[in-house]
Order: C-alpha cells, then sequence, then structure tokens
C-alpha cells in the first residue's frame, strides 16, 4: 500500500473517543477550519481511499472488514492507519463518566446502538442500565484510548464548553495552524457550543437522535439525571478508567 501524498504540509486529522463525549461537536470545527474536508463517522475503508492532496479530517471511522479485524476498543485497525498515514494527528476527547452516562442511556438502551461495542456486551444485558452505559464508557476508555494514547492529544469535553472559543484556538496551533487566519469561522462555531439552550446552541447534526431535554446544563448534567443508587452502581465500573484523565467522583481535576 503506497501513502497517498499530502501537499499542503498541514496534517490529517481524526477524532476518536466514547460515544456522547463531544466527537460530533468536536468534528464539526473541522467544517469551520477552510482549509480541510471533514468526513463524520466514514467507513474505514473511504479513510483510506481519501484524496489527501488536501487536508482530511474524520470523526469515528465505521467499521470495515476490508483491512482487517480492528482491535477491541476501536472500530478499525490501528496498525494499517498508523502504517498508511503516519503523519496523521489523532485526538482523543473524554467527558467526565458520569455526564457520559447520562448521555450514553438513549443508546445503549436500544440494542447497545453505540459502538465500538464490548466484546462481552451481550453478557451486561441484564444488569442495569446504568451499569451497562458505565461499562461502555470505561471500556472504549481503556482498550481503545490505550492502543492510542502513545500518540493522542487528551481534550476534554469540559474544555470544549466551558471554552469554545480557547480551545479552537489550541487545537489549530496544536496542528500548527495560524487561528487568526480563519478567525470569523471558528467564532461561527464557538458562538453555538453552549453548556445550556439558548438562542445561540446548534447542537451537532449527528447527536441530535440522541438527544433528550431532561437536563438544564451539559457539564455536570448527572447531577439531574442520575439518582444517587445510579452513582453507587455506576462509579466502581468507571473509577479506574476516569482516575486516568484526572476525573473524580464529583468533577473534572483542576
Amino acid at each position: 500500500m503506497q501513502e497517498s501524498k499530502q501537499e499542503t504540509g498541514v496534517p490529517p486529522v481524526m477524532i476518536l473517543g466514547c460515544g456522547r463525549s463531544g466527537t460530533s461537536i468536536f468534528g464539526e470545527l473541522f467544517e469551520h477550519i477552510p482549509l480541510y474536508t471533514y468526513r463524520s463517522e466514514p467507513p474505514f475503508e473511504d479513510v483510506m481511499a481519501a484524496d489527501y492532496s488536501r487536508p482530511q479530517a474524520f470523526k469515528v471511522p465505521r467499521d470495515s472488514d476490508r483491512f482487517g479485524a480492528p482491535k477491541p476498543g476501536l472500530s478499525f485497525p490501528f496498525e494499517v492507519m498508523r502504517r498508511f498515514r503516519p503523519d496523521m494527528r489523532f485526538f482523543w476527547i473524554v467527558r467526565h463518566p458520569l455526564d457520559a452516562v447520562s448521555s450514553l442511556r438513549v443508546g445503549i438502551a436500544k440494542d447497545w446502538g453505540h459502538h465500538p461495542r464490548p466484546p462481552d456486551w451481550q453478557d451486561w444485558r441484564a444488569r442495569p442500565l446504568v451499569e451497562q452505559c458505565a461499562h461502555h464508557w470505561a471500556f472504549l476508555n481503556t482498550a481503545g484510548y490505550g492502543q492510542v494514547k502513545d500518540v493522542a492529544s487528551v481534550v476534554t469535553f469540559e474544555d470544549m464548553i466551558g471554552d469554545p472559543a480557547a480551545f479552537a484556538i489550541g487545537v489549530c496551533r496544536t496542528l500548527g495552524l495560524n487561528p487568526g487566519s480563519f478567525a470569523d469561522t471558528l467564532r461561527g462555531w464557538s458562538d453555538r457550543v453552549q453548556d445550556s439552550d439558548n438562542p445561540k446552541f446548534v447542537e451537532a447534526k449527528t447527536s441530535r437522535g440522541y438527544s433528550r431535554p431532561d437536563h438544564s446544563r451539559r457539564i455536570g448534567r448527572w447531577r439531574e439525571n442520575l439518582s444517587n443508587e445510579d452513582v453507587e452502581r455506576a462509579w466502581p465500573i468507571v473509577a479506574e478508567a476516569a482516575a486516568q484523565f484526572g476525573y473524580t467522583r464529583q468533577a473534572a481535576a483542576p
């Protein structure tokens, strides 16, 4: 397999992370960076066949058997991607596990609709829904993240929602871009990223089917959505994986 050349010097990008952790709205940032062509959840063979003569950005490729089976935790064979595009810049976005559990419930309740599924997902189907969601988050942020942690830049949902303008600038600088060159389009993205619903808020396109009006804030929504019993069930499952990202039971680490 021959690597296609990218003439611009701007690296291709892949956004990864557990579902309902901000992957979609983060991905749509690249629709506001004019240099990039962005695709959300394309088949992995389309990632491999993309025109890399201009910068490409992808969010969480979908499963494909054409290039071999992925290791559990990712939806594509990471080693194949690394050989093909050693210049690919990976971002792993993570969200406080209790907030993610709150948001995952809709998809996990529908036959574990979030992918990639843990290999033992069917063994968890008889467990309470919050435990299923916790297991999904913990598995992806352990087995999935473990495959990419040596090369991925970790960003958090909380930083993105808390100060989207600074987040966008930071991403651009990580990629060696001058954010001042497209400040207006970046502002179009950061203005729509809000912690609460208001006239500026525009939800990511692929997230709308999972959204529920059962919380007033996105950061800390678990306090509105989860009972004390839910938290007692979920936290032991996520605690070890949460610690590696600085999350405590109550909040993100300062």
